[in-house]
C-alpha cells in the first residue's frame, strides 16, 4: 500500500517536473533568444517520403503535380504539446522547372509558427541521373497564442503583446536532390542559408548554417512483388538537437501497400512506425512514434496522418524519362 502510493507520488512529480521543463524551454525559446523558435524542417516524420518538405531541389522531381496534406500531434493526450498542419503542392511547369508552395501552421502551447514558402527547381537528364537544383523563398512568423491572456496569473506587458504581434522573418533556402540510376537517391539541403528579419525587433541571437544530408538505395528485385528502401536522413538545424533519422521502407503490389520503421538517433530516441496505402491517385499514410525517454509515460506517443494526391505531370516529360529509364534497363 505504502509502496504503491510512493510510487503514484513519484510519478506525479515526475509529471509535475516535464511540466515545468516545457514551460521554461518555451519561455526561453521566446525571451532568452528573441529570434527564431526553431527550424521548422524537422517537424514532419515523413519528409524522407516526401523530400519537397525539406529540400527545395526535390520541387517537381517526380514529374507529376502532387498536393500533400498532412497533420502531426506530438506527444498525444499531454496538455499544450505541439500540434502541426502543413498543405504542400509541387509539381512541373516548363521543361526542366518546377514550382511548389507550403504552408505550415506549429502550436506548442502558447508558442504558434507560420510558415509560407515558395520554390522553384532546375531538373538536369542525362542517361543515368537526374538531378535538381532548387530555390525556395520563405515567409516565417514566430508568435504568441492570444490564448496567452487566459492565465490568471500572467499579467500582459510589454514583450509579451509584441510577441503576439510575431517576429517575421524572410528566408531563402538551397538544395539539390538527385537520383542516380534510379535506384541511389541523395540530397543536400541548406535551410535559411540567407535570413533576415522583417519587422521592428532587434535579432541578438547568432546564426549557424544548418543542412540536411539524405541518401536512399531502392531493392526492386526482389520476390514477392516487394521494394525495400532503406534510407537514412541526418538534420542539424537551429535550436533542434542534431539528430539523423534511420528508415526502412516496404512497398507491396505496385505500392497499393506499404509499411516501414523509423529509428530517430539523437534528439529524443524514437522508434516509429508507417502504414500507407495508395488507391489511384490518392496515398494515404499513417505514421506513430515512441520516444525511449521516460516522457513517454506521460503521453500517447506522436501520431501523423498524411494524403497525397497525384494528379498527372507534363507527359512530354514523363515521356523523356521513361525513354532514358528504357535505355538504363537495356544496358
Amino acid at each position: 500500500m505504502i509502496n504503491s502510493t510512493l510510487l503514484i507520488l513519484r510519478k506525479q512529480a515526475m509529471k509535475n517536473i516535464y511540466i515545468l521543463l516545457f514551460i521554461v524551454f518555451g519561455a526561453s525559446s521566446l525571451f532568452g533568444q528573441n529570434d527564431r523558435y526553431f527550424d521548422e524542417r524537422y517537424i514532419s516524420d515523413m519528409a524522407f517520403m516526401n523530400q519537397v518538405l525539406v529540400n527545395p531541389g526535390a520541387t517537381g522531381h517526380d514529374l507529376n503535380h502532387s498536393l500533400f496534406l498532412s497533420y502531426k500531434n506530438t506527444w498525444a493526450t499531454f496538455e499544450g504539446t505541439p500540434k502541426s498542419l502543413i498543405i504542400s503542392y509541387d509539381g512541373p511547369i516548363a521543361d526542366r522547372l518546377g514550382f511548389g508552395g507550403l504552408i505550415l501552421t506549429d502550436s506548442n502551447g502558447d508558442l504558434k509558427t507560420t510558415k509560407l514558402q515558395g520554390s522553384v527547381s532546375y531538373t538536369i537528364d542525362t542517361p543515368t541521373n537526374r538531378i535538381g537544383f532548387g530555390l525556395s523563398a520563405e515567409y516565417i512568423q514566430h508568435g504568441l497564442s492570444a490564448d496567452v491572456f487566459s492565465g490568471p496569473a500572467l499579467d500582459p506587458d510589454e514583450v509579451i503583446n509584441q510577441n503576439i504581434v510575431g517576429t517575421n522573418f524572410f528566408d531563402v533556402s538551397f538544395g539539390v536532390f538527385g537520383v542516380f540510376n534510379s535506384k541511389l537517391t541523395y540530397g543536400l539541403s541548406l535551410p535559411s542559408l540567407v535570413s533576415t528579419r522583417i519587422d521592428d525587433g532587434d535579432s541578438t541571437t547568432e546564426r549557424e548554417i544548418g543542412y540536411i544530408l539524405s541518401l536512399g538505395y531502392k531493392l526492386d528485385n526482389l520476390d514477392a512483388n516487394m521494394v525495400l528502401e532503406p534510407s537514412i536522413m541526418v538534420k542539424k538545424l537551429m535550436n533542434v538537437p542534431f539528430h539523423a533519422d534511420i528508415n526502412l521502407l516496404a512497398r507491396f503490389l505496385d505500392d497499393k501497400l506499404r509499411g516501414g520503421v523509423t529509428y530517430t538517433v539523437g534528439a529524443d530516441e524514437t522508434l516509429g512506425f508507417i502504414i500507407g496505402t495508395r488507391i489511384n491517385s490518392m496515398n494515404f499514410t499513417y505514421s506513430y512514434g515512441a520516444s525511449r525517454l521516460e516522457f513517454q509515460t506521460y503521453n500517447n506517443g506522436t501520431h501523423e496522418l498524411a494524403v497525397r494526391f497525384d494528379i498527372g505531370g507534363n507527359k512530354k516529360s514523363v515521356g523523356m524519362q521513361k525513354v532514358t529509364e528504357d535505355k538504363i534497363m537495356n544496358k
